[in-house]
């Protein structure tokens, strides 16, 4: 299947947690580090975000740190719940957004969304009723997206990773401890240390008071 490459890129504390129990999350990194994410969105052709993230924190996803065009904005949405009056959507920003989504959607805010300047991409269902993430992919591909951002949150970074769909890593990692909070990665399904994903050809260089950690992502048997 021809795809573009993906990238993960997030932000957690020491403890692994990528924002409080009450999903308190601004700001885990460093104004430093906000640019090396600013930075990472100009160098891709896609950023993409899960419906929880676009609901919850109202992202722009735009460069704005650093010099650099916009990439295309990419919502996984099944059930399109993200408000149509959304920082994505409006005032002429649809024009450059994508709402993945599912027949779980209705019909009518799928026209509305549209109606916006909206790409909308109905997906058939992958595992647990989620948008099929290599069937998107693949539609990205055909539309002309070679590099994806993956920025979150934890379930679609989890789906990501689960589906070993993830070409590298880079994550800030914060001088912080929150104790119990949101934790990055979900179950992987991983029982045995032998069957854990490693980085190689890896990185690690400072921002302020963060590390940003990159590498290359490897599975086991490398079975993709």
């Amino acid at each position: 299947m021809d795809r573009p490459t993906v990238t993960v890129s997030y932000a957690q504390t020491l403890d692994g947690r990528l924002a409080t129990a009450t999903g308190s999350s601004r700001w885990i990194s460093s104004p430093e580090s906000l640019r090396f994410a600013h930075a990472l969105r100009s160098d891709h052709g896609a950023v993409m975000v899960g419906a929880g993230t676009a609901c919850r924190d109202d992202p722009r996803l735009t460069v704005r740190l650093v010099p650099g065009e916009d990439p295309l904005r990419v919502v996984v949405d099944g059930s399109l719940r993200t408000p149509l009056t959304a920082a994505m959507l409006a005032n002429g920003a649809a024009k450059g957004t994508v709402l993945a989504v599912t027949n779980r959607a209705p019909a009518d805010r799928r026209e509305k969304a549209r109606s916006l300047g909206a790409t909308v991409l109905l997906l058939p269902t992958g595992g647990e009723g989620r948008v099929d993430l290599c069937a998107l992919l693949s539609e990205l591909y055909v539309l002309g997206v070679r590099s994806v951002l993956v920025e979150g949150g934890a379930a679609l970074i989890t789906s990501f990773l689960r589906d070993r769909l993830v070409d590298r890593l880079a994550v800030c990692i914060a001088p912080k401890v929150l104790g119990s909070g949101i934790e990055a990665v979900g179950d992987l399904g991983i029982r045995e240390l032998a069957e854990s994903l490693t980085l190689t050809d890896t990185s690690v260089v400072p921002y302020g008071v963060d590390l940003v950690l990159e590498g290359r992502v490897e599975y086991p048997d490398d079975a993709r």
